[in-house]
């Protein structure tokens, strides 16, 4: 899923700097504990998740990280006590015409007891989360 975000160096600078820096997770409502203050390859992050009366962790380590001139970003794949098992990538990009997109794409399959019950609500909760992630890279 893609966004556009606006125009301009000085936005695909800032958001790339939110996403490096966990920000665009914890805008997105996550609770965030990583090993490094900024994303590099084998951090790990633990992402916590709230669903009503019920707290998730999300455990994750970055297998990637995407550093080019025009385009900013990183993947992670999930670790042993996730919900699901798979990977996201989160990427900020710049055209030559300065437009900034945001985007994130995952592939995922239910790992855990509660994700196989959730069904199809685990689905939109998916899909929830990552236009949360969207909205949360112009802060």
């Amino acid at each position: 899923m893609s966004k556009s975000l606006g125009t301009g160096c000085e936005l695909f600078d800032s958001v790339a700097h939110r996403l490096m820096t966990w920000q665009v997770h914890e805008g997105s409502g996550l609770t965030v504990r990583a090993s490094a203050p900024e994303v590099a390859p084998d951090a790990i992050v633990v992402l916590g998740i709230r669903l009503g009366p019920l707290s998730l962790t999300a455990p994750c380590r970055v297998v990637y990280v995407i550093g080019e001139a025009d385009r900013r970003g990183f993947a992670y794949g999930t670790l042993p006590g996730h919900p699901e098992s798979g990977e996201e990538v989160f990427v900020v990009a710049i055209s030559a015409a300065g437009e900034v997109t945001g985007s994130t794409r995952a592939f995922s399959r239910p790992a855990s007891r509660l994700a196989r019950l959730g069904g199809p609500l685990t689905s939109r909760m998916q899909v929830r989360a990552t236009v949360a992630y969207l909205d949360a890279m112009t802060g």
